[in-house]
Order: C-alpha cells, then sequence, then structure tokens
C-alpha cells in the first residue's frame, strides 16, 4: 500500500491511491473503490462510505497511518485502478470543453486544474507526455474527488493533442499572458453575438502550459489563437490554476449563453 505513494510501484500494480473522505467517497460512487481502509473512529464517522466499498477493512490507526501519504491522515485510504481514457473515445464524444496540460509539473496545480475543469463542466482533461503523474497522490487529493468524475487521458505529445482535437472540430486556444487576444474583449463578443473570429461559443480546448515557463514556441503556433487573462491590477501575472480557473469559467458562461439563444 505504502509503494503506491511511487509512480513506478503505480505503474507496476496498475493501482493508486485516494486518501480522505471526499475522495473516497467520490471513488466509492464511481464504483472505482476496490478496496477501502478505514479507522474504526472513520467508520463511525463515514458509514455510508465504506457500506459502499466492494471490500472494507477497519485498521488502526497505526496501520493506516503507515498506508498513507498525508502527514495527518483522515482514516480512510482506497485502492483504485490507474484507468484512463483513450484520447479518440473523449473526441468520439464531441466534447464541447476540453482542459489540455502541457509540461505541467506540480502535482497540487494539475489536480486544481482538473477539479476546475470539472466545475466549470468540461467534458475531459488530458495531461500531455511531458506532465505529472495524475495519480500522484497529492494530484488525487488535489482533485478533491474530481479525478473520478470526467475523463482524463494522459501520455499524448502535445502536438497529437493539438491535431486530433482541431480535426474533430475544436477551436485549440493557448493560455499565455503574450497572446494577442484579450479574454475579456472574447468573452465580451461572445456574449452579443458579435465574434467574428475567435468565438468562445464554439467547441473549444484550452491548452495551459508550465508553471514557470508557460507554453514554449511551439504549444503557441500549435493552437488556433493565442489568448491572455488580462491583469487590471498590479499583479505580474496569474498563476496556473487560477488563469486555468478565469478559462474555463469564460467558456462555460459563452456555451451556456449559446445554449439559451440557439446555435451561433
Amino acid at each position: 500500500m505504502r509503494a503506491l505513494t511511487g509512480r513506478s510501484a503505480r505503474q507496476r500494480h496498475g493501482r493508486f491511491l485516494a486518501e480522505g473522505p471526499q475522495a473516497v467517497r467520490e471513488a466509492v460512487a464511481a464504483r472505482a473503490a476496490l478496496e477501502l481502509y478505514a479507522t474504526a473512529d472513520a467508520a463511525e464517522r463515514y458509514p455510508a462510505i465504506v457500506a459502499g466499498a466492494p471490500r472494507a477493512w477497519i485498521v488502526t490507526d497505526e496501520v493506516l497511518a503507515a498506508m498513507s501519504d498525508t502527514v495527518t491522515p483522515q482514516g480512510l485510504v482506497a485502492v483504485c485502478p490507474t484507468t484512463t481514457t483513450d484520447l479518440d473515445d473523449v473526441l468520439a464524444a464531441q466534447p464541447r470543453l476540453v482542459a489540455v496540460l502541457d509540461r505541467v509539473r506540480d502535482p497540487g496545480n494539475a489536480g486544481t486544474v482538473l477539479r476546475a475543469a470539472d466545475a466549470a463542466g468540461a467534458d475531459a482533461v488530458v495531461l500531455t507526455a511531458s506532465s505529472v503523474d495524475v495519480f500522484n497522490p497529492k494530484c488525487v487529493r488535489s482533485t478533491a474527488g474530481s479525478l473520478f468524475h470526467l475523463p482524463v487521458v494522459v501520455g499524448v505529445p502535445l502536438a497529437d493533442v493539438v491535431t486530433a482535437l482541431q480535426r474533430s472540430g475544436s477551436t485549440v486556444l493557448a493560455a499565455d499572458g503574450r497572446g494577442e487576444h484579450d479574454l475579456d474583449d472574447l468573452a465580451d463578443e461572445a456574449a452579443r453575438g458579435t465574434a467574428r473570429g475567435v468565438d468562445l461559443r464554439r467547441r473549444t480546448a484550452w491548452v495551459f502550459g508550465n508553471e514557470a515557463a508557460g507554453l514554449d514556441e511551439q504549444g503557441r503556433s500549435l493552437a488556433d489563437a493565442v489568448v491572455r487573462v488580462p491583469l487590471h491590477g498590479r499583479a505580474e501575472s496569474l498563476n496556473l490554476a487560477t488563469a486555468a480557473v478565469v478559462c474555463l469559467y469564460a467558456s462555460a458562461r459563452a456555451h451556456r449563453g449559446e445554449r439559451r439563444a440557439g446555435p451561433a
């Protein structure tokens, strides 16, 4: 169990750990929990979670602490399969909104973006081959259960992802502080129905780059357009997760407006 906190063991066994009541609850609800371990106190506090697992064991606090990756375990650990989705299957469903993470290395950032994508109603999240392992314990915790809510594609080169998305009819937008398009302007145009170039009402995939370096030149050149989030105050920039939230919700709002008004 403890070994599953390491990437090589996860890859070898095809298993990962979900810890804490929120993540474990969503794993059980999605029927993704193969087995569950709980302390007696946690089993008393979360009886529905324990009862919903296909196999559950009560363990001592010491045993659960040895399994856990956290400093202060919350009494619940589930073992889940490292199941991902094929990109072709995602595209076959004609997704309206997709988040693509390229060279995102911090597991907390990746998990937060995945959670934001889920909250914004995205249809899938793609992590390119150069990004963090989505089943990293910190990444799993940061998703707050959203990992079990939407399809996740991993290990595909960025160029292949972008080409496939474009061929399937999605507009690919690169989020970058040096972008020629202002997100506020695009949102205003979508709300007025006056968009002529980049139209947020269309099926859209957002590409987010590395936390420190952003998207490289290749990543920007592959996209249909490069969009910046405007900074109205004195902050130099937004961090990755915050920028992703702003971009994804701008698309979600535009899609909502389109559904109300009819096809663009």
